[in-house]
């Protein structure tokens, strides 16, 4: 039984809040500090609440300075909140257990080792993490009043909340042959509560998605379509929540009033279906939303709070341009850049500026994206010779995967086999396999010309990354003895410095670096040695005199310094710019920034 929340603060959110919240948006809106700031202040109020994180890069361990498990850990400092990370190694573990358990006691040792080489793909470690989280709507989070999802970036998330509806439908009278999940008699176990999983989702008096955003435009038209996409899913129930907004404390400084005019031209143009949400704004603070204090903070009303100036001027750096980098990679006569980082830091951008500048080389290139949200298109907003611009678009590339299995499998097939093969192609993990395979051939494509890939946030990336890993070791067990050395996959591309070069873009930021880093570290696991750092939207020299914006200042200082130790191959900076870096002239002239 749910307690009456009544927790003073300015938030209407928190006036009445259901007991599930699920906050999404564009990466680098501030999801994961909104949550974890809304889940503190519940928990001050008396009520006993649990924060889950289902983003494969979350950094809440940082925020909260504790270490997070794929169990509720009690978060020391406030009472009555607890905090799970949905780890998706873990629940793919777990997943696997179950469903062999399932299987009959005379069970050959063969058939279970079937199951298990059906359980190692990536689409295995994504049904393992949806199953975690329906879990926790339909039964799992009894004892607490509410359950805060701070979730990945918006693709991401989409597909997430997209899986109760998708997983219910194919489970729907199918109970025969077996998946890349192991066996359908065992996934028909979970059909209950998948569908208790949806009600919960579907149900206003229970579920509210807290759609996060920034006073940008791009965050704001993400917001709007995330809305529309949500509610064509049955999640209506929504609110807006904008963050980081700015007011210049004078208006003689040109820096202040162009990133306060900028925010507010972005908010009296957002789109028509958002100003009927129920809206709430949290000014930009002078410091990154790192430990309870600050986390506390976050939610205070702006009146309360005083800017603590730094007297201490941020410390110069010999920057090198992005034009720089470019140079460097134009030294190759192809390959593959592979552009890389946390949701929100500027991928796209860096990715297209990169592509226009090894055009204006001379080079033949190829851009194209792995992200389910495909802001390419709009960024680029422009045709170039020489370049030609490509998507990874998850349904069609399915539709193509499908299309190819039938063709190839009919001729040999019965009616009622080929019945059977295309109900079990309509698994929602097929989707997993089209794209992974999308993605190796264009991959494969740098043999010719320089592909520039600007890929999805790091969790959804990562998920992509080990798939191309169990790809490589189920080619290299087949081909054992059989002339191995003559196959090259992905992922020995990928470890290839010669062929692949790949650039980690970070915000000049705490949480934006340190995941930037813990991308490396992953990376580094794998045998891949990422080319170069690029810190985006620094503001360092820019000459501001505003108190809020000299005290973030100083922030960035340091965080650049973490930057020039992690990255040994040197890194790269793009200014803040006062115009969004939109259409083939800004893209140009960012690559000119700082380098005259």
């Amino acid at each position: 039984m749910t307690k009456a929340s009544t927790v003073s603060n300015t938030l209407q959110l928190l006036t009445a809040p259901t007991r599930y919240l699920f906050f999404t948006g564009k990466g680098g809106v501030g999801k994961t500090s909104v949550s974890t700031a809304v889940a503190i202040a519940l928990a001050d109020s008396g009520l006993n609440v649990l924060l889950v994180s289902t983003d494969a890069a979350s950094n809440l361990d940082e925020m909260l300075g504790i270490e997070l498990r794929n169990q509720p850990v009690p978060v020391p400092g406030v009472a009555g909140l607890s905090v799970l990370n949905i780890d998706p190694a873990t629940a793919a573990h777990n997943y696997r257990a179950r469903v062999v358990a399932q299987m009959a006691a005379d069970t050959s040792d063969a058939e279970i080792a079937k199951v298990h080489e059906q359980l190692s793909g990536a689409c295995t470690t994504e049904i393992a993490t949806f199953d975690e989280f329906a879990t926790l709507l339909a039964q799992g989070s009894a004892a607490y009043d509410h359950v805060i999802f701070d979730t990945a970036p918006t693709g991401h998330t989409l597909r997430l909340l997209s899986l109760p509806k998708a997983w219910s439908g194919f489970l729907a009278g199918n109970d025969r042959g077996a998946s890349c999940l192991g066996p359908h008699s065992g996934l028909k176990m979970q059909e209950q509560l998948f569908n208790q999983a949806l009600a919960a989702l579907n149900d206003a008096a229970m579920t509210t998605v807290v759609l996060v955003a920034r006073p940008e435009t791009s965050a704001l038209a993400e917001a709007a379509r995330t809305a529309t996409e949500l509610r064509e899913l049955g999640l209506g129930h929504q609110c807006l929540l904008v963050n980081a907004v700015f007011t210049a404390s004078n208006h003689t400084d040109a820096v202040a009033n162009a990133i306060e005019t900028l925010g507010q031209q972005a908010l009296d143009t957002m789109p028509a279906s958002l100003r009927l949400l129920v809206t709430d704004y949290i000014p930009l603070r002078a410091t990154d939303s790192v430990g309870l204090p600050a986390l506390r903070a976050l939610l205070a009303p702006a009146a309360t709070l005083a800017v603590a100036v730094c007297d201490q001027h941020p410390v110069n750096f010999d920057y090198q341009p992005l034009s720089a980098l470019v140079a460097e990679l134009a030294k190759a006569e192809r390959g593959l850049i592979m552009v890389m980082g946390k949701g929100g830091v500027g991928k796209t951008t860096v990715a297209a500026a990169i592509a226009l500048g090894l055009v204006a080389s001379g080079k033949t290139v190829q851009l194209s994206t792995t992200d389910p949200a495909a802001h390419l298109a709009n960024t680029l907003d422009g045709k170039v010779t020489g370049l030609s611009v490509g998507r990874i678009d998850p349904k069609a590339e399915t539709r193509k995967y499908v299309d190819k299995i039938v063709a190839a499998r009919s001729p040999h097939l019965s009616a009622d086999e080929l019945a059977l093969l295309v109900e079990d192609l309509r698994s929602p993990c097929t989707e997993e396999v089209a794209v992974f395979h999308a993605f190796s051939h264009v991959v494969a494509q740098a043999l010719s010309a320089f592909v520039v890939l600007d890929t999805a946030p790091t969790g959804h990336s990562l998920l992509l990354m080990d798939a191309t890993g169990a790809y490589h070791q189920q080619m290299m067990r087949e081909f054992a003895g059989q002339g191995s050395g003559r196959i090259i996959t992905p992922l020995m591309r990928l470890q290839d410095a010669s062929y692949s070069r790949i650039i980690l873009v970070t915000l000049p930021e705490a949480t934006p670096v340190s995941q930037a880093a813990a991308l490396q570290a992953d990376l580094q696991r794998a045998s891949i040695e990422p080319f170069a750092w690029v810190v985006n939207k620094s503001l360092l020299a820019s000459g501001t005199h505003d108190p809020l914006l000299q005290a973030r200042l100083h922030g960035e200082s340091a965080q650049i310094e973490r930057v020039a130790a992690h990255a040994k191959q040197g890194f790269y900076t793009v200014p803040w710019t006062a115009e969004p870096p939109v259409g083939v002239a800004a893209l140009q002239s960012l690559l000119k920034s700082g380098s005259e």
